[in-house]
């Protein structure tokens, strides 16, 4: 069984209720578009600004992966997602590198539910 470390029970049943049926989005990026982790961006004379990210998406999974992120940072210091976490954190900050991250295991979250994998190991 296939898991991501950081996402306990609780949490795999938030993003699974809140995700919902993962065949209508057709992508990772408009998945996470809609849960609110994607930057705002403003266009004016052929240069764009990205800004903070959007508060339309759903407050309760941005939470939830947020929490989820800082676990797995604590738990895998040796994996892709905390190694991105701590180079993005270096230059742009905690607030956003988390964000960044919680979007990473966002999109891998996805492709396990595109799949047909479980989240998590049951019994965990």
């Amino acid at each position: 069984m296939v898991t991501i470390p950081g996402v306990g029970y609780y949490s795999a049943l938030l993003m699974a209720c809140e995700i919902g049926d993962v065949n209508r989005f057709p992508d990772s990026a408009h998945l996470c578009s809609y849960a609110g982790l994607t930057p705002s961006t403003h266009s004016s004379g052929g240069a764009t600004y990205h800004g903070h990210i959007t508060k339309t998406g759903i407050r309760h999974l941005q939470w939830g992966l947020t929490e989820c992120t800082r676990t797995h940072i604590r738990l895998n210091p040796d994996s892709n997602i905390t190694r991105f976490y701590l180079k993005l954190g270096k230059r742009k900050g905690d607030a956003r590198a988390i964000v960044a991250a919680s979007t990473k295991l966002l999109k891998i979250a996805y492709w396990l539910l595109k799949e047909k994998r479980p989240i998590m190991v049951k019994g965990r």
